[in-house]
């Protein structure tokens, strides 16, 4: 059933062309292996997000927790190091 392939015409920008082939060629796959593959990925994540939708849902969440420390911005580093070191 999901095998029969079927043909699409697609246009893309010069860039991504290249940027397909060279990435085709360093994994010895055809272009258009490369395309179902990244087809599928969206498919399987079941969501798409566009970058100006994650830089909205980035700047709502602003101010929205608190550590409860006042020194953050200044110490940041060492909060850092602290939580990997955890």
């Amino acid at each position: 059933m999901g095998n029969m392939m079927v043909r699409i015409h697609i246009q893309l920008s010069e860039d991504q062309a290249k940027a397909l082939k060279r990435i085709s060629m360093a994994r010895r796959l055809s272009v258009a292996e490369l395309i179902r593959r990244a087809v599928d990925t969206l498919i399987k994540s079941g969501t798409v997000v566009d970058v100006e939708e994650r830089h909205q849902r980035a700047i709502e969440i602003v101010g929205q927790f608190s550590s409860g420390k006042r020194d953050i911005s200044e110490k940041h580093d060492l909060y850092l190091s602290d939580a990997y070191r955890k």
